[in-house]
């Protein structure tokens, strides 16, 4: 698999995988543990802390010697203080969302920081490129959390077809089928999150953990679009209210309100009722807790078999 192969030597990896950034979820020891895995593990930057964020890169560090990344998130706070620890600490990788990054990328390619946008769309995969960008994401509304329209199975032949550059399937994605359908459609790797979530080293609520090895195919549901921002979660009380409130005269200031503290209510605290709990479409496919590692040798041996003409 040439394609896969030069990913691999882009990032310096073993494996063509790349572990989503997802807000207060992906930390020091679950990226660690990606990386040690073969993969690329990726902090995710969410919180908006740069003191912290510069300590996860340490920690991580101290857990591995193996390339590892850093997911920022455009939409947050203190973007220019976490843009420049990416490039101080020079990790391996960036990958970005909700944004265009093309601000930052003179800085962290001077660093040595390859540079990964998520994209929803051929029109910003072309930008990305123009922009500088190593790689792209190309992300269907499949996955968990902030999602766009496409589907990945559209998404990404057509982005595959657009630019040069590699690029990183990501939505729906959760087993060696799932790698296998990206490769076969242009793609040069994968990006997986959901699946993580249920790795032993993912340190999200046990609340949380138990939600998505029971969740199945319609256990999910897109809510935020009435502001512009929509989002893929598990259905639970909150999401259901949330969905509902779209559709009455409530402000967008209240109806944003409403959000504010739920991804926290399920990492951290597990409520049932109040917490947001993302999630990808794919969820049905997560039936056990297993080390990341175990998790990325599994999605390979069956993507290989596939791949080189065997049978599922």
């Amino acid at each position: 698999m040439q394609r896969t192969e030069k990913l691999c030597a882009l990032l310096g990896i073993r494996y063509p995988i790349l572990q989503g950034g997802m807000a207060h979820i992906s930390d020091a020891r679950l990226a660690a543990a990606v990386s040690e895995g073969g993969g690329l593990g990726i902090i995710s930057a969410a919180h908006g802390d740069p003191e912290r964020l510069a300590a996860e890169i340490d920690e991580a560090r101290a857990l591995t010697d193996k390339p590892f990344g850093v997911n920022l998130m455009l939409r947050g706070d203190n973007l220019d203080a976490l843009a420049k620890v990416i490039a101080e600490k020079k990790v391996s990788a960036v990958t970005t969302g909700a944004g265009n990054p093309a601000a930052y990328i003179p800085m962290w390619r001077e660093a040595g920081v390859k540079v990964i946008p998520v994209v929803a769309s051929c029109t910003l995969a072309k930008l990305m490129v123009r922009a500088g960008a190593d790689a792209v994401i190309a992300e269907g509304t499949e996955s968990g959390g902030h999602v766009g329209e496409l589907t990945t199975m559209a998404l990404v032949p057509q982005v595959c077809d657009t630019v040069s550059i590699p690029v990183i399937a990501a939505g729906g994605i959760a087993d060696g089928r799932g790698f296998a359908a990206s490769v076969m459609l242009g793609a040069c790797g994968v990006q997986i999150g959901t699946r993580f979530l249920a790795a032993e080293e993912c340190s999200i609520h046990a609340a949380y953990k138990a939600r998505v090895l029971k969740a199945n195919d319609t256990s999910t549901i897109v809510t935020g679009r009435r502001l512009g921002h929509p989002v893929r979660s598990i259905k639970s009380p909150f999401s259901r209210a949330y969905a509902k409130a779209e559709y009455t005269s409530i402000s967008d200031e209240d109806l944003e309100q409403m959000a504010v503290g739920t991804l926290r209510a399920a990492v951290v605290d597990g409520d049932d009722k109040r917490g947001c709990f993302l999630a990808g479409q794919i969820s049905g496919l997560v039936s056990q807790e297993q080390p990341a590692a175990e998790i990325i040798t599994e999605i390979m041996a069956q993507a290989e078999k596939l791949l080189c003409g065997g049978e599922q």
